[in-house]
């Protein structure tokens, strides 16, 4: 295998560099999603039943630190600016929650980076192979036969085909990070309205 890769040129080297980094990312993240995937659940409902007994604030803010979740923490910001006004209090929730997002999402646009970049650099590669294909058949005077273009070629265009592959599972593994933040993105939202909804009803 080595030996075959090796018939790709120098552009092989980035582009199975940026396999093993595309790797290394996925599971990385995969492995954050997993562990968090049962924290924070319930969480809102419960902070807001704390809250609803009065004099449960502090109860609160234990309940969700402890949750040791994305959702503990927006909550624990909504609960220090619970008596701010309306619009103060979704401007925190909101920004809160944007940062939460983004934590998530750390490291996830440089695979769609990668998905982007390998098949140029295969193209490069092939490119950089045809040229020193039809070098060599102007250095033998165009005396060539047809298996020794043939097997120019076919190394030239083993960049391409190794980008290729690289690239299509590097952005699967993109759309299915993306489709995970964003399912998670929508249970800050929901716990967000019940924390509102709770506080409004306290208010009235």
């Amino acid at each position: 295998m080595v030996e075959f890769l090796s018939k790709g040129g120098v552009i092989v080297i980035p582009i199975l560099l940026c396999s093993v980094l595309a790797m290394a990312i996925f599971f990385e993240r995969v492995i954050r999603f997993a562990r968090m995937q049962s924290r924070g659940t319930g969480l809102a409902a419960k902070v807001a039943e704390l809250l609803a007994k009065g004099g449960g604030e502090d109860k609160a803010l234990k309940f969700a630190d402890e949750s040791n979740s994305p959702m503990g923490r927006v909550l624990i910001q909504a609960i220090k600016a619970k008596d701010m006004d309306r619009e103060m209090l979704e401007t925190v929730i909101i920004s809160s929650t944007d940062e939460e997002v983004r934590d998530l999402s750390s490291y996830v646009q440089a695979l769609a980076t990668i998905g982007n970049i390998t098949p140029i650099l295969g193209l490069l590669g092939t490119v950089i192979g045809m040229i020193k294909a039809f070098m060599v058949i102007q250095q033998m005077g165009g005396k060539v036969n047809a298996a020794v273009l043939a097997g120019g070629i076919w190394e030239a265009m083993l960049t391409t085909a190794l980008g290729l592959s690289v690239a299509l599972p590097t952005m699967v593994a993109y759309s299915y990070l993306v489709a995970r933040i964003d399912k998670y993105e929508a249970r800050l939202q929901n716990g967000s309205v019940i924390f509102m909804k709770a506080i409004t009803e306290n208010k009235a």
